[in-house]
């Protein structure tokens, strides 16, 4: 609807004086989003090319314009009476664009022109209906059709409706006041809605006052007062609500912000040698993803603030950026290095993968191997490239080498079966009962088993561990025999036994010269000392025994 309430009095029709009172009929007026627009949507307007013919109107109510249907339907309060349209104005017909060979239409005269508009139909006015407003009861008029407002003890002249009856006077200007009050009441809908924000409720209150202020209208205006200073109280405390659920917000935002610096600035401190710098990279990207949504989307921080902890989140990514390029500039001298040590490597590696020396160059590729660990890695595809030139040569080597041990395997084969014969003769030495026809016997088999020869080289360790067992079990019983007839052992076990008993018999003249004497205490000590000698003794005695003396 629009903002323009259109008169369909005629301009030349005999009206009545008007007053400036008329305008309040817009104090009602909040602005809201949702009024706006219906103010912004188009009216459709009556055809007012045909003439119209002029009819007497109804006498305009002093102090305000004539209450038309339009006026009684539109949404936005405010009413503006605007200049009727001159009934003659015709509108231009658009004409289509002649083709290029088609010649130009003549245009109609005035005359042909007026006729066709005559012959178009008036559209009907639909009468309008007021319904009766209960604010009317706070008016009166007088006999001169003067109508006055009571404002607590007093009344208040707001114009006059000549040509009306006093209850028509009276409905009119209490729709006024009806339309007034109903913007209180949206305003207040607004005041407790939290999503409308106090700035808008504030700007709807001072519209609401300019409007009340400058009206001239019937009703409870004393109510309306009352009304609008609740709201004035409510958009107090609303505000106070928004500055604190502000302040909250710029507290939480702050947390959430001190939050990525911390992370960017925990990125920016690892270790050089031990960063992730794919996955680091990508987490400082979304860092600052995050930080242009809170610009973006979230509480506005203050200045200082925000200065701080973007100056801090700058120096991190920027420290980052500078560790990353700093670690892959020397990792490129680093890679560049060992590609060149690789290289060497592989050439030697080359050389000796024709070599027939197979013991050395074994031996040599070893060592190789161990620099090519030591020398680090290059690129990845150079690093490739290069051990597999490496393990090409290598592989050849040993491969050569290989054949050439499984013919010489297979070559002793048949010392193996004679190594094995061998080792079944030898387990008849176990176990060892005669020591002097063991070690013959080992003797025997220990030559024969040296002409025996080479044996594959998967039986390598198994044989010689068998014969070695066999080896170990004879040298054990030589080596117990030795001991128990080892005559400086038995010479020391001997000495002892002479000693222990030479000093018990001291002790047992003694514990008996304290025993005569009395002293108990003496007696005590020496029977622990006799007791524990006489153990000492038992022991070397059966050291003797086992020694032959």
């Amino acid at each position: 609807m629009s903002d323009e309430t259109t008169s369909t009095t005629p301009a030349d029709a005999p009206g009545q004086e008007q007053v400036p009172a008329a305008a309040p009929d817009g104090a009602a007026e909040v602005t809201t989003s949702h009024e706006a627009e219906a103010s912004e949507a188009p009216v459709p307007e009556q055809e007012t090319s045909a003439p119209v013919e002029e009819t007497p109107a109804a006498a305009e109510p002093e102090g305000a314009e004539t209450p038309t249907a339009t006026e009684e339907h539109t949404d936005a309060p405010e009413a503006v009476v605007s200049d009727p349209e001159p009934a003659t104005s015709l509108p231009t017909p658009a004409t289509p664009a002649p083709a290029p060979a088609a010649p130009k239409p003549a245009a109609p005269s005035p005359a042909a022109l007026a006729s066709r508009m005559a012959a178009r139909p008036t559209p009907p006015v639909t009468p309008v209906v007021h319904e009766h407003s209960e604010s009317a009861r706070f008016g009166r008029v007088d006999d001169e059709g003067h109508v006055f407002v009571t404002v607590g003890d007093e009344e208040r002249e707001v114009g006059s409706y000549p040509g009306a009856t006093p209850d028509e006077a009276l409905q009119y200007f209490a729709r006024k006041y009806d339309e007034i009050a109903a913007s209180a009441e949206l305003l207040e809908q607004r005041l407790a809605n939290p999503d409308v924000s106090a700035k808008e409720v504030g700007e709807g209150l001072n519209t609401l006052k300019q409007h009340l202020a400058d009206a001239h209208v019937v009703g409870d205006l004393a109510a309306l007062d009352t009304r609008v200073a609740a709201i004035e109280t409510g958009l107090v405390a609303k505000r106070e609500t928004e500055q604190a659920a502000r302040a909250q917000a710029r507290a939480a935002a702050a947390v959430e912000r001190e939050a990525i610096v911390a992370e960017a600035e925990a990125i920016s401190g690892q270790d050089p040698e031990q960063t992730q710098w794919k996955q680091s990279g990508e987490r400082m990207r979304a860092l600052l993803d995050q930080w242009k949504q809170h610009q973006r989307g979230g509480a506005k921080l203050d200045k200082p603030t925000e200065n701080a902890l973007w100056q801090r989140f700058s120096h991190a990514r920027n420290h980052f950026d500078k560790g990353r390029r700093s670690y892959f500039a020397q990792l490129d001298s680093s890679r560049a290095e060992a590609r060149g040590t690789k290289e060497s490597l592989v050439a030697e590696a080359e050389a000796l993968s024709t070599s027939k020396d197979w013991g050395p160059t074994a031996r040599a590729f070893k060592n190789l191997m161990d620099q090519w660990r030591q020398a680090g890695r290059a690129s990845r595809s150079e690093d490739d490239a290069l051990w597999e030139r490496f393990k090409t040569a290598q592989d050849a080597f040993f491969n050569a080498k290989d054949e050439v041990s499984a013919a010489e395997d297979e070559e002793f084969r048949a010392n193996l079966a004679v190594k094995e014969e061998l080792l079944k003769e030898a387990e008849q030495i176990l176990p060892v009962t005669d020591l002097d026809q063991a070690k013959a016997q080992l003797r025997v088999i220990q030559d024969k088993w040296d002409a025996a020869g080479k044996v594959p080289r998967a039986d390598i360790d198994r044989t010689e561990k068998a014969i070695r067992r066999i080896e170990t079990a004879v040298r054990e019983q030589e080596d117990k025999k030795w001991k128990s007839s080892n005559p400086e052992v038995a010479a020391r076990a001997n000495s002892l036994v002479t000693q222990l008993r030479s000093s018990i018999e001291s002790i047992e003249a003694d514990l008996a010269k304290a025993t005569a004497s009395g002293n108990d205490r003496k007696v005590k000590d020496l029977t622990a000392k006799l007791e524990s000698q006489q153990a000492w003794l038992a022991q070397a005695e059966a050291a003797g025994d086992e020694f032959g003396s």
